[in-house]
């Protein structure tokens, strides 16, 4: 019985698991930053190219006077 005590203890006392675990909850909240950060920057990109097709397509709608 004792036997089953000490190793039900070592086994609640081990963090190895939780630590693993931890590091994929770091990994996952990472990745899901990145994700975001590059969906967001795509949107912006994809506006800049839409005005530069726009403004090779007619040079005139372009023109900033100062």
């Amino acid at each position: 019985m004792n036997k089953v005590f000490l190793a039900t203890r070592n086994f609640l006392s081990d963090e190895e698991g939780v630590t693993a675990i931890e590091y994929g909850l770091i990994a996952a909240l990472i990745a899901v930053a990145v994700i975001a950060t590059v969906y967001l920057v795509g949107q912006e990109l994809d506006k800049v190219f839409i005005k530069i097709k726009n403004c090779l397509a007619t040079p005139a709608a372009c023109v900033t006077t100062p």
